[in-house]
């Protein structure tokens, strides 16, 4: 189902479905519901903000051809500029790896592989910003993409019943933390806490949470790569002040072992980085923080954001249980 146009612009991201999940509420002793993010157009959440964003750039009649970093969100900035009519450069990683790049080549853009992690590509992209004059497509960090990415909230309203008693979310650069506390405020569910699953060698919003400021990590050493920001955006800070989000952090063991239970649950291959929002779930983790009190107990409902999976494939999953030992 298609999204209800905006402003004027039919938006580029459908209407996911969302879908009780028996396995996992098994799992967990409370009912979850599944936002199904991994069936957009471009694969992922992203295309909600991106393509949002996108949109603007197209409207201005000045602007340049558009320059994007990243790979999922790359992905969704190449599907908007097809889309759009417009020429893309996107800049990822090495640590991207060959899936996204066949992708976004598949899509018309033209990809330039720069430095072993995001911060480096979007060092890059920057530098080309300034020299060529082209518009920065930033993957998290934009108001509009936050904008794009409160839909998502939005169709929550109007598919639940009610509003959840919790909310879990995967966090790399914390644009979908921002994109769901703008939504959240927006149809007045602000009280629903939010517990960001990060990954451990890609924490980065855990470490700004626990100093009370931005920090910025040596290195990315997670697996999760689409998690992998050095530093997140400063809104993602804010927004802790604002709703009450809960930090968890999850090994690349966990992450990973959820993303091939919810593969055999579900029926649906998803990343590492939306593997540590399902370890969350499959680990234990959500009775643990009831037990502390820090979710109440008993929780009629709880969303999970199913991100994406458009950068996985059968082979990579088993390529990552082996370098991770757990085969």
């Amino acid at each position: 189902m298609a999204a209800q146009p905006a402003g004027g612009q039919k938006p580029f991201h459908v209407v996911s479905p969302v879908l009780e999940s028996l396995p996992l509420s098994k799992a967990v002793g409370t009912k979850i519901f599944m936002k199904l993010e991994n069936v957009q157009p471009s694969g992922s959440f992203k295309i909600r903000g991106i393509g949002h964003l996108c949109q603007d750039v197209r409207g201005r009649a000045d602007s340049e051809p558009p320059l994007s970093t990243g790979g999922n969100a790359g992905l969704a900035a190449a599907y908007a500029a097809k889309k759009l009519g417009l020429p893309i450069t996107v800049v990822v990683p090495s640590s991207s790896g060959p899936t996204p790049v066949r992708k976004l080549e598949e899509l018309g853009a033209k990809v330039e592989v720069y430095g072993k992690v995001w911060d480096d590509a979007n060092r890059r992209a920057q530098e080309l910003v300034k020299t060529e004059g082209w518009v920065s497509i930033h993957p998290f960090d934009h108001p509009l993409v936050w904008e794009g990415h409160a839909s998502l909230v939005r169709e929550l309203k109007d598919s639940l019943e009610a509003k959840p008693d919790a909310m879990v979310v995967s966090v790399g650069g914390g644009g979908l933390l921002a994109g769901v506390v703008a939504g959240l405020h927006q149809v007045g569910w602000q009280d629903v806490p939010i517990i960001a699953a990060e990954t451990h060698g890609a924490h980065s919003f855990h470490e700004a949470l626990k100093a009370g400021r931005l920090v910025t990590l040596p290195d990315i050493t997670s697996v999760a790569k689409c998690l992998g920001a050095k530093t997140v955006a400063a809104r993602a800070l804010e927004c802790a002040r604002e709703c009450r989000v809960i930090s968890q952090v999850v090994e690349d063991t966990e992450a990973v072992r959820a993303v091939e239970q919810f593969l055999d649950d579900e029926r649906m291959l998803v990343q590492p980085a939306c593997g540590a929002a399902l370890a969350v779930l499959y680990s234990g983790r959500l009775q643990r923080l009831q037990s502390e009190g820090r979710l109440r107990a008993p929780l009629a409902s709880v969303v999970v954001v199913v991100c994406g999976g458009s950068n996985i494939h059968t082979a990579q999953l088993r390529a990552l249980k082996s370098q991770l030992g757990m085969e």
